[in-house]
């Protein structure tokens, strides 16, 4: 018979009152907390609007063909149009980065989603040219008037070694909703482009609402040496005045006019070789895939690297992919290509926004947050101007060669510009 002494003596010691036995970590949750743990509550709502947002991102992609098609427009007439909406995203993020720094980054947020909602509405029952441009003109400020704000808030809401991985979180989210999006807006087209446009604004609509209701406002408090009013001084002219943030934008937009090729010039090229669009479409999606599935995995150990160097090396990969591109014939040779510049993306992409968080003064960080928008709406419109341009003129022969030597120019100022970058925010990640 086993006495109470003996009983005792083989007891676990948590049974006795010790503090049991540490049990090691399993390599999953380690893994999930070194690349999620840590973020405030605010951060992962902002991330979770920003999911829902993009997922309703359904009119963009075929709002060519819906003004052919459903609108009766000529291709010159839908062009016009078109046009009028990259304009008003330009304005957009310069509206966006000064309001998010004068008013709030809260009531930006509110006035950019929930307005896009109703603009996305207007834009969907508008008959006419002018209706059109007119809708079209007021979505594109709209639409792109959160960035900023956003942008601005994680950096409020972060600190700065946590930056990189935050936006790199966000990076993921904005594809994975893209990918879900673009999924589905292919079979809900044949409903009628009418659901296209509801979704897309109520997405809009529930980001605004989760920020209404759950999201507080994160802007610094103003600086008690600030302008006679109480506000603090500053505005987009101090910002131009930053030359390494103006070296770095332009950098910026050189590189995205490089990257746009994929999404406007790509699918000509494509039917030199005699290619259609279902081509291109499961060869563009590979973007997606490789977005989704890889970044996890590296954005972690990418934020701790050396940003600026990071940055250099994403372009430089993103320039060789983009280059390859000139000997691709066949499906499979394209689609290796997009494999190799998609990893340059991710790599890009894990730094970029926290170089423009790092630089930027705590006041001021709406209006560089603008001005780095800039460098992607301007980039975006300019992308198959040139693009088409070159492709015209050459081919692909032409178009891919050069376009891969000008993503090479953006690494090598990138790569001049690395000094700089990491003395300005050296601090900020400290």
């Amino acid at each position: 018979m086993t006495t109470l002494d003996e009983s005792l003596e083989d007891a676990p010691l948590a049974a006795v009152g010790q503090a049991p036995l540490a049990v090691p970590p399993t390599r999953l949750p380690a893994f999930l907390a070194s690349r999620i743990g840590g973020l405030p509550r605010a951060f992962w709502l902002l991330w979770t609007g920003s999911l829902v947002n993009r997922l309703g991102t359904m009119v963009e992609p075929f709002l060519g063909l819906y003004l052919t098609t459903a609108r009766g427009l000529s291709l010159g007439q839908a062009g016009a149009v078109m046009a009028v909406l990259g304009a008003g995203s330009l304005a957009g993020q310069f509206l966006g980065g000064t309001l998010a720094d004068r008013v709030g980054r809260r009531r930006t947020l509110l006035l950019s989603t929930l307005g896009t909602g109703v603009a996305m509405l207007a834009l969907g029952y508008a008959r006419g040219l002018v209706p059109l441009i007119a809708a079209a003109g007021l979505l594109g400020v709209l639409m792109d008037m959160y960035r900023p704000a956003s942008q601005a808030m994680v950096a409020d809401l972060v600190p700065g070694a946590d930056r990189a991985r935050a936006f790199g979180l966000n990076f993921w989210a904005v594809n994975l909703g893209w990918a879900v999006a673009m999924a589905s807006a292919g079979a809900l087209a044949h409903t009628g482009f009418t659901t296209l446009f509801w979704i897309d604004a109520a997405t809009a609509a529930a980001f605004g609402t989760l920020v209404w209701r759950a999201v507080p406002e994160t802007r610094p408090k103003r600086p008690a040496d600030g302008t006679a009013d109480g506000g603090p001084r500053g505005g987009f002219l101090d910002v131009l005045r930053d030359r390494v943030m103006v070296g770095f934008t332009l950098t910026v937009g050189l590189y995205v006019f490089v990257l746009m090729q994929v999404m406007t010039t790509m699918p000509m090229a494509m039917r030199e070789h005699g290619l259609g669009a279902g081509t291109y479409g499961w060869v563009i999606a590979l973007n997606g895939v490789v977005i989704i599935t890889v970044q996890p995995l590296v954005n972690t150990w990418l934020a701790r690297r050396d940003h600026a160097l990071v940055l250099a090396t994403g372009m430089a990969v993103v320039a060789v992919g983009i280059g390859f591109t000139a000997l691709a014939t066949r499906p499979w040779q394209y689609a290796a290509a997009v494999v190799v510049w998609s990893l340059g993306e991710i790599v890009g992409a894990a730094v970029l926004q926290a170089i423009v968080a790092g630089l930027a003064p705590e006041h001021l960080r709406g209006r560089y947050s603008g001005l780095y928008g800039l460098a992607w709406s301007g980039g975006f419109m300019l992308a198959p101007l040139g693009g088409t341009q070159l492709l015209g003129l050459g081919g692909s022969a032409l178009m891919w060669p050069v376009c891969g030597a000008l993503g090479l120019v953006a690494a090598g100022v990138q790569l001049a510009l690395g000094p700089a970058i990491r003395r300005r925010t050296a601090v900020e990640r400290s």
